[in-house]
């Protein structure tokens, strides 16, 4: 089996467990929970679960612990890009190729299925204490609840949206970077390697390589919104112009953009095998994911 052959695989097996821990569509919240599946089913890489999963057998992990935590992921992930999508945010009608949540069911049950999402998130988190109660799984739900909080993920949103119209500097905008988009990447791969017993030294230097990930992946990212199309990419290009934001487009440059994420993903590669524990399917995700077209 090839590489693209084997991720179609995992990818589909990801949303096949996705489908279990979905909100059952009755009583009379029923509008929210409509709203919560057709966020989460809107499509996607799936790239953060399979990232946790992926760092999770590299370190020998082979129970369902992880389980959980996957689908938790992917809900953080998911509600936060409902919210950046709001008319209060970046205003996108478009997600993925369909029509963004709140386009569909209006504004306040955007916010809402936001909310519920994220709660649901910790409450899927949680049930694997049912499943295993080392402290593995204690400090599993610590990394997750600061990586996605103010300290992480959000912090970088506010930054982020602060920053708006404004000038920036390199420093700040690795800081947003850092936070927005890394933050989630270095969750996903640190608590696959917590849960999966990985020494501190481990899972430091997975930290530093997941950093990396999504540094490399939010440039990239950049770079499409400049030279890509809504056909191709699934949501709509130039935003970033459209909203006034800096970016390391506007602010390197395309061609330095682009050199920076080659220097930033060779780092993140150079880290990641000079561990001990290997997965050569960790390693080609991780540049595919950084070379991606949409």
């Amino acid at each position: 089996m090839n590489f693209k052959e084997e991720l179609q695989k995992k990818t589909a097996e990801i949303e096949a467990l996705l489908q279990t821990y979905l909100p059952e569509e009755t009583g009379f919240q029923k509008t929210v929970l409509e709203a919560v599946n057709y966020s989460i089913t809107a499509g996607g890489k799936r790239l953060r679960p399979l990232l946790m999963q992926e760092t999770y057998r590299m370190f020998g992990g082979e129970g369902k612990v992880v389980e959980p935590f996957m689908a938790a992921m992917e809900m953080i992930h998911t509600y936060s890009l409902v919210h950046d999508d709001l008319p209060a945010m970046d205003n996108d009608e478009y997600r993925r190729g369909k029509k963004t949540t709140h386009a569909v069911y209006g504004e306040a049950m955007g916010i809402l299925a936001g909310d519920a999402l994220l709660n649901l998130a910790f409450e899927t988190a949680a049930g694997a204490f049912d499943l295993e109660t080392s402290g593995r799984t204690a400090k599993a739900l610590q990394i997750l609840s600061r990586k996605a909080g103010i300290y992480g993920m959000i912090g970088g949103q506010v930054v982020d949206v602060e920053s708006e119209g404004q000038p920036l500097s390199r420093e700040k905008l690795d800081f947003i970077y850092r936070l927005k988009t890394s933050a989630l990447i270095e969750a996903a791969m640190t608590v696959g390697a917590v849960l999966a017993g990985a020494t501190e030294e481990e899972t430091s230097a997975i930290e530093s390589v997941a950093g990396d990930v999504g540094l490399a992946f939010q440039i990239q990212d950049d770079i499409l919104d400049v030279t890509s199309t809504l056909e191709v990419l699934g949501k709509p290009v130039h935003s970033d112009d459209k909203n006034h934001k800096t970016t390391y487009v506007t602010l390197e440059g395309l061609d330095k953009a682009r050199e920076d994420v080659k220097e930033i993903s060779e780092r993140a590669i150079r880290t990641l095998t000079s561990l001990r524990k290997k997965n050569e399917f960790l390693e080609e995700l991780i540049r595919m994911l950084i070379t991606r077209e949409k």
